[in-house]
């Protein structure tokens, strides 16, 4: 609350009204942007919402839109950082109105009307309260099957925070009215309901076609996508066969025919006709992942297939062929930015960003294509990374829904699912979530396994069938540390530590008692935010007493390291990084624990260096967590690039795992790390109200980024000399932040703010200021 303290504290005088031309924008229905686009077979219409009911009259059927699910859906906007004509400032949102009108259908007939007539349902009047994301519908319910519009305006206040002599302006003005924003709700309507959004296509041409003689093309799309193929094949004289070969990786220039592990490659026969013909071939199914827990692919994008290229044999002297491959993909417009002065640095997220947007092809976050099952892991990085590159939260949101009812076997997995839903609640500012299913929530802790020492275990005699119901489980669970473990699974040598390094297994494991205690963080702020503050209250008590309990037990005092349980004296790298990165480590032990995970490197698979890296940034340590995203070595993320994969690898490389895939996005984890927190923009409080800026650059001279979130992009600058940090932001209105600077062990550094001298002070490692306002600033720290 520093921050807010501050801005009020500096609010002294003066009027600058804004301009009526200064509207919300950015409208958002249930956390959805696109709610009022039709789509057919995933392609986007010119058919308005209003429209459908006449072409459903006609015949013409089969559209798909956001279907808002919910009878009292929640609306957001993005309020304008810059005022037109006013000095900058940090705009904040006093006040918001809202009205929301029932839209008429258009109807067939002699005389067909072209525009809709709307009738007002509600007005929220003003309502004194600077929110703009997440704000819950008040009026009548909603009715099913019915189109509606909601436009916003709002009063907001313009303010110049300067250092030396702050001004403030107490009494803003009314914008004008945002544009009207059209949805459509679904044909069953649930409080509990979360809004979808459906599946798109996207046409591709090759960046490159071979003609390798012998009638054979080789067409290369550049990047590999799931999706299928499009052909246009004219000059045919007679009815002939051709052979498609699709595939993820090429072998002495051909798509490889018997690819390593699980990467995919899929001959197909297609008979061409006379004359000029389109084809789409069909992708049949594979048994592998569409049978038992896989996620199916919706009837109307059909099945697809992960290919970056593209053979075709047998075509007949004299033809051409126009080749498409039809992408499909969650709607997005994957708005983070990134580029530095580091060019592996930028390589590693190209890679990590794209992956996040390929493998969102089948409406959750999956494990790739060789099972199509959400994980808990995997959906994870994926929502993290999902969040650093795009502002869109519903994928995300399905599917941490879906694995509460579907959970799978690993402990630390179960517990990640609350992990995923504090997140949730973090980036949007909505707490639908986090109420519907509390209860479910607290089961996720495992707190029910606790023993008589006050440590978790997962023996087989702790976990009753009441515990497994509660849970929604029919097997008992099991601790998994890392994958694979060694011990000769997955083509590993006996002596192969695998990506455990040596891990212990034992009854109570260090582990999983960490994320018991991150846990148990989480569901206080989750109590608290729906108002269950004697619950919240008693979860952050059981949190510090579990912490003493936690560091009494497996902290060594003869090493300072972590060991693997109670009766190990192992302290492998997962024992210790997993503690740094929730926050259990002693204040005296933060530096030494560090540095031993630091000199571990990636001795962890491609996962669970999310945690690693989160671990040496939240120590400070962003020179060694640089070390690490910028290796080259075959435990790096620019081997994948090495080997030729454009989506991130499910290993570190093939020898290390015999199954792997190539279009796997827990291995993409750079796409959160990058924008979160080697640039360091992340929410401190739900919805963005209050931002932290602390980015960790370490020897990188120049790197530049623009940061989605839900109230408007953040774009930073930061450039790095002898001299000191020069720094750009630009931060979106109706939010303040807090800028925490690296400073060199021993040394000062004097700080200002748009030129002038600002009331930073040194906290431990960094140079902190509270009350930064919005809209751009110049900073630097000498």
């Amino acid at each position: 609350m520093k921050h807010l303290s501050l801005l009020s504290a500096i609010c002294i005088l003066g009027t600058l009204p804004l301009s009526s031309q200064d509207r919300p924008y950015g409208l958002r229905t249930d956390l959805i942007e696109r709610t009022d686009v039709v789509y057919r077979g995933g392609y986007a219409t010119s058919i308005s919402l209003p429209q459908m009911s006449l072409t459903a009259v006609s015949g013409q059927e089969g559209f798909q839109y956001a279907a808002i699910a919910t009878p009292n859906p929640s609306f957001s906007w993005i309020v304008p950082d810059e005022i037109e004509g006013q000095p900058a400032g940090c705009v904040m949102q006093e006040s918001y109105r809202i009205r929301l009108y029932r839209i008429d259908s258009l109807e067939a007939g002699p005389h067909p009307v072209t525009e809709p007539e709307r009738t007002l349902v509600w007005d929220s009047g003003e309502v004194n309260d600077g929110r703009s994301t997440a704000v819950r519908y008040s009026g009548p319910a909603l009715e099913p099957d019915t189109i509606y519009g909601w436009e916003v305006k709002t009063v907001s206040t313009c303010t110049s925070i300067g250092y030396s002599m702050p001004i403030c302006v107490p009494n803003g003005t009314e914008s004008g009215w945002s544009d009207l924003k059209l949805f459509k709700t679904a044909s069953k309507l649930s409080e509990s309901a979360f809004s979808l959004e459906p599946l798109v296509k996207t046409d591709q041409r090759p960046t490159e076609v071979k003609d390798l003689g012998d009638g054979t093309l080789f067409a290369d799309f550049g990047k590999a996508a799931f999706g299928q193929v499009r052909l246009t094949v004219a000059g045919v004289g007679r009815r002939q066969k051709v052979v498609l070969h699709l595939g993820e990786r090429v072998k002495d220039g051909r798509v490889d025919r018997k690819p390593f592990g699980t990467c995919r490659y899929r001959r197909i026969e297609l008979d061409i006709q006379p004359g000029t013909c389109t084809y789409t071939p069909e992708i049949l199914p594979d048994w592998r992942n569409t049978h038992g827990d896989a996620v199916l692919m919706p009837d109307y994008i059909g099945e697809v297939l992960p290919f970056r290229y593209l053979e075709i044999e047998g075509l007949p002297r004299g033809t051409s062929v126009d080749i498409v491959r039809m992408y499909a993909h969650h709607p997005t417009s994957m708005d983070g930015e990134f580029s530095s002065s580091d060019v592996i640095l930028d390589q590693v997220w190209d890679l990590c960003k794209y992956s996040m947007e390929a493998t969102s092809f089948i409406g959750f976050h999956v494990d790739g294509d060789r099972e199509r099952i959400p994980y808990e892991c995997d959906a994870l990085i994926n929502q993290l990374g999902w969040y650093g590159t795009d502002r869109s939260y519903t994928l995300s949101r399905r599917t941490v829904s879906y694995l509460l009812d579907h959970p799978t076997w690993p402990t630390e997995w179960i517990l990640q699912t609350i992990l995923m839903a504090w997140y949730d609640y973090m980036y949007t500012g909505d707490d639908r979530l986090l109420a519907a299913r509390y209860d479910i929530l607290c089961d996720h802790t495992l707190t029910s396994l606790r023993q008589a020492n006050g440590l978790v275990s997962t023996t087989a005699e702790a976990q009753s069938p009441g515990f497994l119901q509660r849970i929604r489980r029919t097997e008992p669970i099991r601790d998994i540390v890392d994958w694979p473990q060694g011990k000769g699974s997955f083509g590993l040598k006996g002596s192969d530590p695998g990506e455990a390094d040596f891990f212990e297994f034992s009854d109570y494991n260090a582990v999983v008692n960490a994320y018991h205690y991150a846990t148990l963080r989480c569901m206080a702020g989750i109590a608290r935010a729906l108002g269950k503050d004697g619950e919240a209250t008693d979860w952050e008590d059981d949190a510090a007493q579990f912490r003493t309990r936690y560091n009494k037990s497996f902290l060594d005092r003869r090493t300072g390291l972590y060991k693997d349980g109670l009766q190990s004296s192992h302290s492998a790298l997962h024992s210790n990084m997993f503690p740094l990165a929730f926050g259990l480590v002693p204040e005296k032990n933060v530096a030494s624990v560090a540095k031993f995970i630091a000199g571990k490197g990636t001795a962890c698979s491609i996962a669970n260096a999310e945690f690693l890296l989160d671990a040496l940034y939240g120590a400070g340590e962003g020179e060694e967590a640089l070390r690490i995203l910028t290796a080259t070595h075959d435990r790096s993320w620019f081997n994948t690039i090495k080997a030729g994969s454009t989506i991130s690898f499910e290993a570190w490389d093939d020898k290390y795992k015999n199954n792997q895939d190539w279009n796997h996005a827990w291995g993409a984890a750079p796409a959160n790390l990058i924008p979160h927190r080697f640039l360091g923009v992340e929410p401190l409080s739900p919805g963005w109200d209050r931002i932290l800026v602390k980015p960790q650059t370490g020897s990188t001279r120049h790197a530049e980024g623009t940061v989605p979130t839900i109230k408007g992009p953040v774009r930073i600058t930061v450039d790095n000399d002898a001299s000191g940090s020069r720094i750009s932001l630009h931060l979106p209105a109706n939010t303040i932040t807090t800028l925490m600077v690296p400073l060199s062990k021993g040394i000062d550094g004097q700080m200002t703010v748009d030129g002038a001298e600002a009331p930073a002070k040194r906290e431990g490692r960094f140079l902190v200021l509270y009350g930064i306002g919005s809209g751009k600033h110049e900073i630097e720290v000498r």
